[in-house]
């Protein structure tokens, strides 16, 4: 077994990293000024872009589903807003954390308490094999593949595909999934008022659009704009820790630290693109120290160039993880099906 709490890898130099926490904890203090600022520019342009993509409906719908697009994307910046509130990181204030993530979670259809609860178990038990299933894309070893039945292989095959994780998906757990709290019921009622209260606003926020726009304006532009971000939110989930040299161990094996940092991409992104996904791409320093507000990341590997280098996943190079299917312990990399086989 391998002494985990010393482990060093050769892309770090002599650091662990447990040794990187102690580095990046200066870096978690966030600014309320730029914090207010962050909301501003993200809110507004968004609530702009609702206004422009319902105007575009009394000329053309493709030109109505093009506005939708972008403000699909400023969808996904106001959840990782509400993903920085979650970790308590947007501000120094428990208050205020919750309930702006309270009031995003109306519009990213995440009721924020329960998805707080599981996303901390995400960074509890991330690489963990022992503790799959919670937060994360359900992913079997190779071993296990080849043990289940043939129903059981099709069913995986049918769940890895790019229809379901990428089309199917988003409309699940955005639309259903996020409306009822299943698995919640021991954890108290807290996770049932988070998902009633969200479920409440929804249909308030809903029933104003809907008045003032119309239902069918309302429901071609809310379902576009909504479908684009879970989309897009989805995938980057998924390229943050189902890439080729991810990292995963048996509980015995298994180092929080080591499955944090060594476990999760850094996914180089366009500037406007980094600028719209609030700098998730840099997914191993965040699953490292969460408490980093999302406006200082990218400040972190520019100090430390050796953590720019790690994990490094370019958007072109992303494309080719929708055919990683299977975590290999043997080779302890992301395999195809056909690799299965051998």
């Amino acid at each position: 077994m391998k002494d985990m709490d010393s482990a060093v890898l050769p892309e770090t130099g002599d650091m662990s990293a447990k040794d990187w926490m102690r580095v990046l904890a200066k870096y978690r203090q966030p600014n309320m000024t730029r914090s207010i600022f962050e909301v501003f520019v993200t809110f507004a342009p968004f609530v702009g872009l609702w206004v422009l993509a319902w105007w575009t409906t009394f000329y053309s719908l493709w030109l109505t589903a093009g506005v939708c697009l972008v403000a699909g994307g400023f969808l996904v910046r106001l959840f990782m807003l509400q993903h920085d509130c979650g970790h308590g990181s947007l501000f120094s204030n428990k208050l205020a954390n919750d309930w702006v993530g309270r009031v995003i979670g109306v519009f990213t259809l995440t009721p924020y308490d329960v998805w707080r609860r599981s996303h901390s178990i995400h960074h509890g038990a991330s690489g963990n094999l022992e503790k799959r299933g919670t937060g994360d894309i359900h992913t079997m070893t190779v071993e296990e593949y080849r043990a289940s039945s043939t129903m059981g292989k099709i069913m995986y095959r049918l769940y890895r595909h790019p229809i379901t994780l990428f089309f199917i998906g988003p409309i699940y757990v955005f639309g259903f999934e996020n409306r009822l709290p299943f698995g919640y019921f021991k954890d108290g009622i807290k996770y049932w008022i988070s998902a009633m209260g969200t479920n409440a606003g929804i249909v308030a926020v809903s029933a104003i659009l809907i008045y003032f726009m119309g239902f069918k304006a309302f429901a071609f532009v809310f379902c576009l704009s909504t479908f684009f971000a879970a989309a897009m939110g989805i995938w980057l989930f998924y390229v943050q820790h189902q890439f080729e040299e991810t990292h995963w161990d048996q509980p015995e094996d298994w180092d929080v630290h080591d499955a944090a940092l060594y476990g999760s991409s850094h996914y180089v992104l366009p500037g406007p693109l980094r600028w719209m996904t609030g700098n998730i791409g840099v997914h191993h320093v965040h699953h490292l120290y969460a408490r980093i507000p999302f406006y200082r990341l990218s400040e972190v590997i520019k100090d430390h160039p050796v953590l720019a280098e790690m994990k490094r996943l370019t958007l072109w190079e992303s494309f080719s993880c929708v055919n990683l299917h299977l975590w290999d312990e043997k080779s302890r990399r992301m395999v195809r099906f056909a690799e299965a086989r051998i």
